[in-house]
């Protein structure tokens, strides 16, 4: 008897567990076609739980559920981040004009006079907002989600709205740090994409000036713009620079170093083939020449291409000062360059090879203060560099306020007791400061850069081989400069090609009313500025 009690308990048991597992499998059967659906459902509750379920329940993710209208006939729900939208705004906006001043009777009527759907109506007459885009599939709507749009959905109908309703916190327009003039604009680009974009606007009032965006990055999904002046700008070049965009898979683009290293001509050069700025404008200027501007969200720095060599070494003070000043300015800054470049070889070179090239006094001067050093010229000089370098990158790296101090400071201190120790020369010291100096005249940071590393290499061919040694390397890279590309124009141009109509404004600039013509290479589908050439001033009458 008790057998047959125990084998019935065990399978109304093995019932109720077969019917437990059919549930869990409708169940979950059930979730993966709402989760795996790329369409909007009419339900609006399971809608909310696909969100859910793709956005991990994120606490920052807010729901709020609404009923439309003064009788609240039609459910609805706003879905937004905290923090990346404007919360006032929605609030006056949205909310207010959903559920306090929409009358259901007024609804009603204006429909059936109209004709107009409810979604229709809500969107041409009640939503009092400029940026309204209607999304139908999931995807669109969690991507909407991410860049700060407020989703509107409602229950019973299979499309909703995506609102712009922007306003997460964001540094103010100020003037730029690391390009400095003394006279000129002071506004600098921001980390806002719109803010950059606008900028350059207010600047380029045509309608040629065209603007593509695209998405970059599985992850990040970072807003990259390209922006060229239509009938300016080299077409091919346009479409080399969306192919190179185009090929990028990546997780993240944070920076726009991400991308320069991603679509630039050459990896291996010292040399940067990119140029950026954070100023509006010397972008705008570039775009005018006919280059083509890539802006990235996230970064106040704007990349443009193609670049050429003369453009590290100007500067945007030079088009807002006379010619005279501004050629006096650009011959200063090649003889800085060759000397940040070349002094410590030439000194190494000299002293250890040539000293014969030294006056009588001066040669006896330097082996008086060189009696007490125990190291060779190259290991004396290499030795200060290195220093150097370390002091400058500690300055760089500390905060703003001690940051300058302790690297002159360093400097100087470091520099009179290598000398009193007898480390060092004093000639040396002295070498070394007018190098650094020297390297502080090149307006652009990346230029620098390449000069401090190409600066070794040269104080070890001086060391070896003497100034032919020097000779040989400054044929080496004046080759290589040669060799590099930017986008399919040479870098050294105009100097290389030759181009005589563009040495107005390589070295030499030329008076205002002289630069009536684009750079060739560059701007070659609109050469000229003007349709005639000004006069010269004193031809005016």
């Amino acid at each position: 008897m008790n057998f047959f009690k125990n084998k019935e308990k065990q399978t109304i048991k093995d019932k109720l567990e077969d019917l437990q597992r059919k549930a869990r499998g409708q169940a979950e059967q059930q979730t993966k076609t709402i989760v795996g659906s790329n369409a909007i459902l009419v339900n609006l509750h399971e809608n909310l739980f696909k969100v859910r379920e793709t956005l991990g329940n994120s606490d920052d993710i807010i729901i709020r559920e609404i009923r439309i209208g003064n009788e609240g006939r039609v459910k609805g729900c706003l879905l937004y981040i905290d923090g990346l939208i404007d919360s006032q705004a929605n609030h006056n906006f949205i909310m207010e004009s959903l559920m306090l001043n929409l009358r259901t009777t007024d609804m009603e009527a204006a429909q059936e006079s109209t004709g107009l759907s409810l979604l229709q109506y809500l969107k041409e007459m009640v939503l009092t907002v400029g940026d309204i885009q209607d999304i139908t599939d999931f995807s669109a709507l969690i991507d909407s989600l991410l860049t700060a749009k407020v989703i509107l959905l409602f229950d019973g109908y299979v499309e909703g709205f995506a609102i712009e309703m922007k306003g997460a916190k964001e540094r103010s327009v100020e003037e730029p740090t690391t390009e400095t003039t003394i006279r000129g604009p002071r506004e600098g680009f921001t980390e806002n994409l719109r803010v950059n974009t606008s900028l350059i606007r207010k600047k380029i009032k045509d309608p040629n000036l065209w603007i593509e965006s695209k998405k970059i990055g599985k992850v990040t999904k970072t807003n990259v713009s390209i922006m060229y002046i239509k009938g300016i700008v080299n077409d091919k070049v346009v479409e080399e620079v969306r192919r190179r965009l185009d090929g990028i898979k990546i997780d993240s683009i944070l920076e726009s170093g991400y991308i320069e290293e991603l679509i630039q001509d050459k990896t291996w050069t010292p040399f940067p083939t990119m140029y950026h700025s954070e100023r509006p404008d010397t972008i705008t200027a570039d775009l005018l020449e006919g280059r083509i501007a890539i802006l990235i969200e996230g970064t106040p720095f704007v990349m443009t291409v193609p670049v050429v060599f003369p453009q590290f070494l100007q500067s945007p003070e030079d088009y807002y000062n006379r010619t005279d000043i501004t050629t006096l300015l650009r011959f200063l800054r090649y003889l800085g360059f060759f000397i940040a470049l070349l002094a410590p070889s030439l000194y190494v070179a000299v002293t250890t090879f040539h000293q014969e090239m030294l006056p009588t006094q001066l040669l006896i001067s330097l082996a008086a203060q060189r009696e007490g050093v125990p190291f060779p010229a190259f290991i004396e000089a290499l030795a200060m560099e290195v220093t150097f370098e370390i002091l400058r990158e500690a300055g760089l790296r500390m905060p703003r306020a001690i940051g300058q101090a302790v690297s002159i400071v360093g400097t100087l201190v470091v520099g009179t007791a290598a000398v009193d120790a007898g480390f060092a020369s004093a000639a040396m010291v002295i070498v070394v400061a007018i190098t650094a100096i020297s390297s502080f005249i090149v307006s652009n940071y990346e230029l620098a850069i390449a000069i401090r590393m190409l600066r070794f290499p040269f104080m070890a061919l001086a060391a070896s081989f003497g100034l032919f040694g020097i000779i040989v390397g400054l044929i080496a890279m004046i080759l290589h400069l040669c060799s590099l590309r930017s986008f399919g124009v040479p870098y050294m141009a105009p100097f290389a090609p030759f181009i005589l109509d563009d040495q107005k404004d390589a070295i030499v600039r030329f008076p205002r009313w002289a630069l009536f013509s684009r750079p060739r290479l560059i701007g070659k589908n609109n050469l000229i500025r003007e349709d005639t050439p000004s006069p010269k001033p004193e031809n005016r009458k």
